[in-house]
């Protein structure tokens, strides 16, 4: 972490802190206040912040001087004496910085407000102690795709994930979630500031080359706190061998850690692999362009994942995982309106009925599959039983204390508990410190109906920046700036309710809404009649 003024910004867990409590910001402007820290002393040019912090999006200045107001305002520099403007070049942090969270034996390190430094790096030799549990702790960063040929990039992506996969299924290891570590994708880092940044004593790094029906894989295992190497294998196998790969892959690091790791864990079956390589490869293409949906919200794009996905079923029709996930593009389809006229799918019954069966037969398939019990709770949740839903994300949790999954957080706001579903989000961020948008709308949900409204319209505010096309974040955010009085507020973003719905009515809204209890529902429908939004 690192310490300026009576501040102190911990890397860790992602937050800005003076004394005891937490300031917020939101998570752009933290990490543009994150690399301004990193380098304190230095001209940062603004191009090279955005490159930064907006990684493969196109934006304006305008975003990042937004950003920059935000930490100002943040930490109380108005006078701009800590972050300075140099006119039409970038920024400069000039208050001393304090890097805190080396051992005892070495010192730390400071940044002269008026010299001129290089960004803070650690020397050779050097120990970083990162903030561990007392279970050893791993982060597996996405595997480098050396084929050449960028169409590939979803075959690294996906053993990657397989690998963070089955290491999470030894209960006694922790291991960051897939979201978090991808944030380094493309990144050079130095391995002991991401074992600083997420709290692990391991990284393991890779390499994936493809060639023809051919794989090479090299992965090498590195101590976070020194940097020293403590594995490195390569593997060349034929594709239909690639799961093997895997699963020796993941044993030979748990091995490693053989001292922290329960004997009986290691002898868990492992996730039932498709019968045929071009199964697994539907299902990876498919779960990258479902999860690529998210951004383009289109029809197509959805029913191009629901495509790839059936494929994998008609190859391999016993995939467990390949079920859980179509279930959720059926699930998707219900609840989420297009742009007119809507897919047929939108509150369909036979749509949940579909996403249903499927939800069931990943779980017939594969008893111990989290993901599949995940998946049978969120359908559960959309038939109203919550108690059947909340269950089966508890026994995904109980199957593998490592399994991250928003969902359950809104499961519990559905069935009356904002309170209960607020705690473990906060949980969730200890394996996920990176947030996903939606992370913010389950958020912002539990303190909408805890009448905390202006931290609801804080975390809703975030939610609607960042997913702008989806329904959801508009509505919740129109009602909380409703219940806050802010009138503007509430109208402009009913607008935007009826811009990506212009057929809403609160009326029709009853129809998709999943509340336990009735005067819940109502808090909502209050917020909305308050700002605008039709009755019917």
């Amino acid at each position: 972490m690192f310490r300026f003024e009576d501040y102190t910004l911990d890397l860790t867990r992602g937050c800005l802190r003076i004394a005891d409590e937490e300031v917020k910001l939101r998570p752009k402007s933290f990490e543009v206040l994150r690399y301004l820290v990193e380098n304190a002393g230095r001209l940062v040019l603004k191009d090279e912040i955005i490159k930064t912090v907006w990684t493969d999006v196109v934006v304006t200045d305008e975003s990042l001087t937004r950003c920059v107001s935000e930490v100002r305002h943040a930490i109380g520099d108005r006078d701009q004496k800590i972050i300075k403007t140099v006119q039409r070049r970038g920024y400069r942090f000039a208050a001393p910085v304090t890097l805190v969270g080396t051992n005892s034996g070495a010192a730390p390190q400071t940044a002269a407000a008026a010299g001129e430094r290089t960004p803070i790096s650690l020397d050779a030799g050097q120990r970083f102690e990162p903030a561990l549990l007392d279970r050893p702790s791993i982060a597996v960063l996405p595997f480098v795709n050396f084929s050449g040929d960028p169409q590939q990039e979803y075959l690294s992506d996906g053993i990657t994930e397989d690998i963070i996969t089955e290491l999470s299924r030894f209960s006694e290891l922790v291991v960051i979630a897939r979201n978090s570590t991808f944030q380094y994708k493309g990144r050079a880092v130095d391995v002991r500031q991401i074992g600083w940044e997420l709290g692990v004593r391991y990284v393991l790094q890779g390499s994936i080359r493809r060639d023809g029906d051919r794989v090479r894989i090299n992965a090498q295992l590195i101590d976070a706190a020194t940097g020293a190497h403590r594995w490195a294998e390569r593997y060349d196998r034929e594709l239909s061998d690639v799961f093997a790969v895997q699963d020796e892959v993941a044993r030979t690091i748990v091995a490693i850690l053989a001292a922290h790791v329960n004997k009986a864990e290691t002898e868990r079956t492992l996730l039932k692999p498709p019968a045929a390589w071009e199964a697994y490869d539907c299902y990876l293409r498919g779960t990258e362009t479902y999860f690529l949906h998210f951004t383009r919200h289109t029809k197509a794009s959805l029913y191009e994942a629901r495509r790839l996905l059936e494929k994998s079923l008609s190859i391999d029709p016993g995939y467990a995982r390949a079920y859980a996930m179509l279930s959720w593009t059926h699930v998707h389809a219900y609840i989420e309106p297009y742009i007119e006229p809507f897919d047929h799918d939108y509150l369909c019954p036979a749509a949940l009925d579909r996403a249903h069966e499927l939800a069931r037969t990943a779980v017939h398939l594969d008893a111990n599959l989290p993901q599949a019990h995940a998946q049978l709770g969120w359908v559960l949740l959309f038939n109203r039983r919550h108690e059947d839903a909340i269950g089966e994300f508890e026994r995904a949790f109980a199957l593998n204390h490592n399994f991250v999954d928003s969902r359950y957080a809104h499961c519990l706001v559905f069935a009356g508990e904002p309170s209960k579903a607020i705690g473990a989000l906060h949980a969730s961020m200890r394996l996920d410190p990176f947030q996903q948008p939606f992370q913010h709308g389950f958020l912002g949900l539990a303190y909408y109906m805890l009448k905390r409204y202006r931290e609801a319209a804080y975390e809703l505010r975030e939610y609607a920046w960042r997913a702008p096309n989806l329904r959801g974040p508009h509505l919740w955010l129109a009602a909380a700036y409703a219940q806050l009085e802010q009138s503007a507020d509430a109208r402009a973003e009913a607008a935007d309710v009826l811009r990506i719905e212009p057929s809403f009515t609160i009326e029709r809204l009853k129809c998709n809404t999943f509340y336990k209890n009735p005067a819940d529902a109502e808090h909502l429908f209050d917020g909305l009649r308050k700002a605008g939004l039709p009755e019917d």
